[in-house]
């Protein structure tokens, strides 16, 4: 399993596009959220929705589901099919109710059904997508009042949503067998709504040695250096897991 992030950036960060991965085991290539640059980040590496096996959405923010709109009409209108939507069934009325219905809906399609193959999720529940891929969803921190689910792939691998931090979950994660760690980062502190590059700085050494920083802003470059045992994801490259 190998994971190529086509952005790295934070919602507001105009220089390492949303922060958006493509998640590859045995051909099987899913795509992780779907934000507002992701159509242009496919075009500019020769790559097509209709390559992309499924999505995978975390939350409901823009630069995590901007995109799909331009998927599910070039799916429909373009590849005459309906691409694979994972996500977890709490979301499903929300995305659909105040994210895409209002440039989505005509004539007879007016539903999410009518443009993606829907395969709702539940949190806390261990699903196999493809062969040898499975994902757990758990529901972590952003906003008040707002789902957010962050991921578990094969026991093993964790890639945080938007999410404050929480130490006590990194530990109980770590001790339970997960060996890699994608956490976004918010560099300046407070994070507020995002875990701050100076509250995940508190962690101890060996979780700071699993930890890759994602979802950062566009001043990253200055903090090179500064990230303690932490690592920089770095967009474009391909990591194996």
């Amino acid at each position: 399993m190998n994971i190529r992030m086509l952005g790295t950036g934070g919602a507001f960060s105009k220089l390492y596009d949303n922060n958006n991965g493509l998640l590859e085991h045995n051909g099987f290539r899913l795509l992780v959220d779907c934000g507002i640059s992701l159509p242009k980040c496919l075009y500019d590496r020769e790559l097509s929705f209709n390559d992309l096996d499924g999505v995978l959405i975390s939350h409901i923010h823009g630069d995590h589901v901007g995109g799909l709109e331009e998927y599910g009409f070039q799916m429909m209108f373009k590849y005459k099919r309906k691409p694979v939507l994972y996500i977890a069934d709490t979301l499903i009325e929300p995305l659909w109710e105040y994210t895409l219905r209002g440039g989505m809906a005509q004539g007879p399609f007016n539903s999410l059904e009518d443009y993606f193959d829907v395969r709702p999720l539940q949190e806390e529940v261990s699903y196999t997508i493809a062969q040898g891929l499975e994902v757990k969803l758990l529901r972590t921190e952003h906003i008040p009042n707002k789902q957010s689910y962050s991921f578990i792939f094969n026991n093993h691998f964790f890639y945080s949503a938007d999410m404050k931090y929480n130490a006590p979950l990194l530990k109980r994660l770590v001790d339970q067998g997960i060996d890699t760690i994608y956490h976004d980062c918010q560099l300046e502190t407070p994070g507020a709504v995002h875990a701050s590059l100076e509250e995940l700085l508190e962690l101890p050494e060996h979780i700071q040695r699993l930890t890759w920083l994602m979802h950062y802003g566009d001043t990253m470059d200055q903090y090179r250096g500064r990230t303690g045992f932490m690592r920089i994801v770095e967009r474009d490259h391909r990591y194996e897991l």
